[in-house]
């Protein structure tokens, strides 16, 4: 595993949008180094390569900027959540490869993100102290997930490949399974490879199959008896 926290480097300045990147990529990197109340726009500013005033035209003040961050990185994750489900099984196929394949792709593409472990960190870090700079991330972030992943697991349900009463519980349970290996790592900032990833995301799916698999589908292939 890598050993630092892999944080999105600054972005050259061309145009408004690409200086509300860099000053973004910049705060990020400063709270998470120094907490939210340690860090300051000065520092910020500094790290971004521009003026004091120009982090105050593209974020306002630190809780804006905080929450811009938050509301970036949310929509980001949630994208890489729907190129994901790309992947999420449907038709005839091999049940247990096929959510392997999908976990595997949750994990590296949204777990593993890097702005998404900083998220984490950050999460961990301030979420107590300061709750309400999450609201975004806590209506759009899980919530979202949550949804997308129910309706699919729900249709699963009434394909008779899985036994699924509550199928948002079910998906928080299959989200829980595949990533609580990576959880602590990620706080530190380390990243697994490819072999741990599909030995760790394996030994889940094959649990969360004990307890769903409907009786009678034993043979895992969906869409046949």
């Amino acid at each position: 595993m890598e050993a630092e926290l892999d944080l999105p480097p600054c972005l050259p300045a061309r145009g408004h949008a690409a200086k509300r990147d860099r000053i973004l990529s910049a705060a990020l990197s400063v709270f998470c180094r120094e907490g939210f109340a340690g860090a300051s726009i000065d520092a910020i500013a500094a790290e971004a390569g521009v003026s004091r005033q120009t982090v105050y035209n593209h974020a306002g003040d630190k809780e804006g900027l905080f929450a811009a961050i938050v509301a970036d990185i949310t929509e980001r994750s949630n994208a890489g959540l729907i190129g994901a489900l790309a992947t999420f099984p449907s038709g005839a196929v091999e049940i247990e490869a096929a959510l392997a394949t999908f976990g595997r792709r949750l994990v590296s593409g949204c777990l593993c993100d890097r702005n998404a472990k900083a998220l984490l960190r950050l999460i961990h870090l301030e979420g107590r102290r300061y709750p309400d700079l999450f609201a975004f991330w806590r209506r759009n972030g899980p919530a979202f997930a949550e949804s997308a992943l129910a309706a699919r697991f729900a249709a699963l349900g009434r394909d008779g490949v899985l036994a699924i009463d509550d199928a948002a519980l079910a998906a928080r349970q299959f989200v829980a399974l595949v990533t609580t290996e990576f959880q602590f790592a990620h706080l530190f900032g380390d990243t697994p490879d490819d072999a741990e990833i599909e030995r760790a995301v394996g030994a889940a799916v094959r649990t969360f199959l004990r307890a769903y698999r409907a009786p009678g589908a034993e043979s895992g292939r969906l869409g046949t008896d």
